[in-house]
């Protein structure tokens, strides 16, 4: 069986090591595929706005005994009453159904006596409401705005925060990501976007950050440690940082994902489409997408960028220079002190004799300059006691 603890610590040490940075290109062709579907979906098959955006009326018809058919029911109704376009309709909870359609205007009292005679309920029991498209409009147009600034701030922020711009872009481009396909899977699966969707939308992004931040902080812990102490290279202590924060990573998206699905499992089966429902759906999609970008994109992106810089090309040939072989209790990226000897010969024949005792778990043999004891005096006799 699994010790997850064991696990845990044996990452944070650095006994054990997933190559996060060297496998970089296989997460940015993932995120290229996953990228692609989504830009296909919000180009190609579009987004499916909710009334909210596009304006129109919406019907509400309560008490619902039979709803066999209730898509071609409200479909008659609508047209009965005179109002052309599409018609959207859901069933929420156990006896209610949603009619959604272009803007009734005049025809509202119309529609909704159609509407109680298709289902077969009193006309009390069917309310309206009207949406004007200006409304939708404004909405839209506060939504990218307030997303606009949020990314401004986000970037000055974290560049202040880490004293480095690459930091910021590394940021950044993982929020993105996160924003794409999120909205992309929307537009794939044809789900709804309301105002709801896009508060959902905007917390994921402050969950995202707050995740990568949480990495990035390791990481610049490690990388200072590295260029101070110069037993590791830039992309091993980045590494090593990734590692040391996964299982808190995964804690953390398991904790906040279990009770989303909770309420989304709620909202499909018991509520239908609202608010509840809409923010739950935005909250478990990107969550899962933003955790995935924290660990696979952020930290790699950022190693690319600052590989080229000179101080980190200077540590990774110092180490390259002086480092030796690395041991099997090592942490990943952690060289081996090398052993200065007396002559060359004897300083190869120690580093041998310590990687073998190392590999088969034996204690370091001692040089045999230093068997007889302090400053390699000969052993003598004792003096006889008379």
């Amino acid at each position: 069986m699994i010790n997850f603890s064991q696990v845990g610590n044996d990452l944070y040490t650095g006994k054990r090591s997933v190559d996060f940075i060297k496998r970089q290109k296989t997460w940015y062709a993932l995120s290229a595929v996953l990228i692609a579907f989504a830009l296909v979906g919000i180009f190609v098959k579009g987004l499916n706005f909710g009334i909210e955006f596009s304006g129109g009326s919406e019907f509400r018809v309560q008490g619902v005994s039979n709803s066999q058919g209730y898509e071609e029911k409200a479909q008659s109704a609508i047209s009965t009453a005179g109002i052309p376009g599409n018609v959207i309709s859901t069933i929420i909870g156990q006896d209610t159904v949603r009619v959604q359609s272009e803007a009734a205007s005049d025809r509202t009292d119309e529609a909704s006596a159609a509407l109680a005679q298709q289902f077969g309920v009193d006309k009390n029991a069917v309310s309206a409401s009207l949406i004007g498209p200006s409304w939708g409009q404004s909405v839209s147009q506060q939504a990218i705005r307030g997303l606009v600034v949020f990314l401004v701030l986000v970037t000055i922020v974290m560049a202040l925060y880490f004293r480095t711009w690459k930091m910021a872009v590394s940021g950044l481009v993982a929020l993105l990501h996160d924003l794409v396909i999120t909205v992309g899977i929307y537009a794939l699966f044809g789900f709804e976007i309301t105002p709801s969707s896009m508060i959902g939308f905007l917390t994921i992004l402050g969950y995202s950050l707050y995740d990568t931040v949480v990495v990035f902080d390791k990481v610049r812990e490690n990388t200072a440690e590295a260029f101070r102490t110069k037993r590791m290279t830039y992309s091993a202590a980045a590494n090593l940082a990734v590692n040391q924060t996964l299982v808190r990573s995964i804690n953390t998206t398991v904790v906040a994902l279990l009770p989303i699905a909770a309420v989304l499992f709620v909202g499909f089966t018991l509520l239908g489409p609202g608010t509840l429902l809409d923010l739950s759906l935005a909250l478990f999609i990107g969550i899962a997408v933003g955790a995935y970008s924290s660990i696979f994109i952020a930290t790699p992106l950022l190693v690319d960028l600052r590989r080229n810089e000179p101080a980190v090309r200077e540590l990774d040939a110092y180490v390259a220079r002086h480092g030796a072989k690395q041991g099997p209790a090592a942490p990943h990226g952690v060289p081996e002190p090398a052993v200065v000897g007396a002559d060359s010969t004897g300083a190869a024949e120690v580093a041998s004799d310590s990687t073998s005792a190392s590999a088969e778990g034996m204690p370091r043999p001692v040089h045999k300059y230093a068997q007889a004891g302090p400053r390699n005096q000969p052993k003598r006799a004792p003096k006889s006691r008379r």
